[in-house]
């Protein structure tokens, strides 16, 4: 019911690892997943004219890494890989009192990381970069909502598991449509990212597109379709002159949305990549639990 934002990371060492679910491994060739893909219906299903509340989120992803997309954008074998990325959020929520048909929040994400390389028989865990910023909205009719989020994420988490090296800002814009039983939530936006203090390089710039449509079978239980699509443009290494080629992914997923006590909710989600190049395939469970208060 909020906009929020996936846990994305970098880091040298760690490349054989496949990359962090719910993460962004910026360039590298084995990267996955798509950006804003812990997204679930009604994430953007905003009010406005409201008295302030708050919402905490609990995002856990679990992704098995063993296929990648080479780049002839064949499926291929990897390193055996588990990662299991977590997200605690916090929002708090209010309407402007110049404009009470303006909605706004502010969010603060902690991305909690463990990654198990069952072929190297290595693993590492971690608190990831943490990532804050606001999001703006409004209401074009009663059964729609169109808005705009940025945030920034700070390069102060644990080295081994991918933080502590690149300044990244995401900005998108995102919107909901209500229409009787029917729901669709989504966004597009990019990725900007700092220079990369492990290279001397600053990763391309990253666009991604997600997409939610439900079906609610009554007030509690609400099965749903998911699209996500992101592409990263090639960046190089000056210090190695190696080039790290543009990457994408295109997945689909299912899942069901399961709403009780007016003011909590559990998503469960299944995601699998379809097409992809030079990127991580995607073989994900997703949870998403919501409280409002």
């Amino acid at each position: 019911m909020t906009t929020h934002i996936a846990f994305f990371t970098r880091h040298h060492r760690m490349i054989r690892l496949a990359t962090i679910l719910g993460a962004l491994a910026c360039g590298a060739t084995a990267q996955a997943q798509v950006t804003l893909d812990v997204i679930g219906p009604h994430e953007y299903d905003l009010p406005v004219d409201f008295k302030p509340f708050n919402v905490f989120v609990q995002y856990g992803t679990f992704q098995n890494g063993n296929k990648l997309w080479n780049g002839n954008g064949d499926r291929r074998s990897a390193n055996r890989t588990n990662t299991l990325v977590g997200l605690s959020k916090f929002v708090h929520f209010w309407s402007l009192e110049s404009n009470p048909n303006i909605g706004m929040a502010y969010e603060i994400i902690l991305p909690e990381v463990g990654i198990r390389d069952r072929t190297t028989h290595s693993s590492a865990s971690g608190i990831g970069d943490p990532i804050t910023g606001p999001a703006i909205w409004y209401k074009p009719s009663a059964n729609s909502t169109l808005g705009f989020q940025t945030f920034l994420q700070i390069p102060v988490g644990d080295k081994d598991i991918g933080g502590g090296d690149v300044w990244k800002n995401l900005s998108s814009l995102f919107w909901d449509v209500q229409i009787g039983k029917l729901s669709y939530t989504a966004d597009a936006g990019f990725v900007f990212f700092g220079r990369s203090t492990a290279a001397d390089a600053r990763p391309g710039t990253l666009f991604h597109t997600n997409h939610r449509l439900g079906y609610a079978v009554n007030d509690m239980i609400e099965p749903f379709i998911a699209l996500d699509y992101e592409r990263q443009k090639q960046w190089t290494n000056n210090v190695t002159g190696q080039d790290l080629p543009s990457a994408y992914e295109t997945t689909v997923g299912a899942g069901v949305m399961l709403k009780y006590y007016g003011n909590q909710s559990l998503t469960v989600r299944y995601s699998a990549g379809i097409d992809g190049k030079n990127h991580g395939a995607t073989n994900s469970l997703n949870l998403k639990y919501v409280y409002s208060w």
